[in-house]
């Protein structure tokens, strides 16, 4: 197969593209039928998905660097020794030995290691670091970038990373990848009333079921942004707490002194690392295929057929 060149960019004009990988895979695996299967039977639904995604991404927004964020650790040590109840409801085995087990459908586990293997043979940056969540990744690169940055995912937790400033938004998949929500600071401040670094107060104080974090009782989003727009930040929320001068109700005064402890951890929890040790990577979007043969073998035994074709038709353009 000929493949074009690659197109010639300054540093300062690259545009980064950060997958949540894990995101998009959980959202392949149940947007594609489990009927799409290999020639021996294992269903590959989650790894033509994501091949199919990240064909579409990259037709439609041509990123110049593309990187793979992985979960190394889903559930850091570090966090759940701040918040214990942080993701306890995803464990599947808590066995007191090793790392928690995130629980994940029988079917999905197993693709996981074929995704990893068709990424490096393909010649796509993929990254996790030991102790950290891909948001943590995605966060350090996004810290690190010189250019503008495209981060694909799923979850909002997220959004604490846009800045207009620098170019950095949110491609939040509403079906699929065709439909995207580009989020930016404009998106968010008409819907939640905050800027990026806000969304991590409001998270924080308004808590988040999903990931195990439980918020300060009483304070909602609504409640929350409305706080923030009034003093500015947690911190400024802490101080009008021992103001007796400050706007603040009787209960929301009690509740948040109530949560002292939670709200004086929670935010090394719910930001984003930007310190993650990230391993040297070259993270130009390739153009031919790292290893082809290896990459061959892969489309035979997973029968990865139009989605992985499709794919390195649009990597050549």
């Amino acid at each position: 197969m000929v493949y074009g060149m690659m197109r010639s960019v300054t540093p300062q004009t690259r545009r980064l593209m950060l997958l949540d990988t894990a995101s998009l895979y959980f959202r392949a695996y149940f947007g594609v039928p489990e009927s799409v299967k290999a020639p021996d039977g294992t269903p590959v639904n989650a790894v033509r998905g994501l091949l199919e995604f990240i064909d579409r991404l990259v037709r439609d927004h041509r990123p110049d660097d593309l990187v793979a964020c992985m979960d190394a650790d889903w559930r850091p040590r570090w966090r759940v020794d701040l918040i214990p109840s942080y993701k306890a409801h995803r464990v599947a085995v808590e066995n007191g030995t090793g790392p928690d087990q995130e629980e994940v459908p029988d079917t999905l586990s197993p693709q996981v290691p074929v995704i990893e293997e068709v990424l490096d043979a393909l010649g796509i940056a993929r990254v996790g670091v030991e102790g950290y969540e891909a948001d943590d990744v995605i966060g350090t690169f996004t810290g690190r970038a010189a250019g503008p940055v495209d981060i694909v995912t799923g979850d909002r937790d997220l959004y604490q990373l846009v800045d207009d400033e620098r170019g950095v938004r949110v491609l939040y998949p509403l079906k699929g990848v065709g439909t995207l929500q580009l989020t930016d600071e404009t998106w968010l401040r008409e819907k939640y009333g905050v800027d990026g670094p806000g969304y991590a107060d409001l998270a924080l104080l308004r808590g988040d079921p999903s990931d195990g974090l439980p918020g300060v009782p009483g304070i909602g989003e609504k409640t929350a942004a409305k706080l923030l727009a009034e003093f500015g930040d947690l911190a400024g929320i802490m101080a009008a707490v021992d103001d007796p001068g400050a706007k603040l109700t009787p209960s929301q005064r009690k509740r948040l002194d109530e949560s002292r402890p939670y709200i004086a951890v929670a935010p090394t929890v719910v930001k984003v690392a930007g310190d993650v040790p990230l391993p040297e990577v070259d993270t130009a979007l390739p153009h031919t295929a790292r290893h082809p043969a290896a990459l061959d073998e892969l489309a035979a035994r997973w029968g990865l057929g139009g989605s992985l074709s499709r794919l390195l038709t649009t990597l050549q353009a």
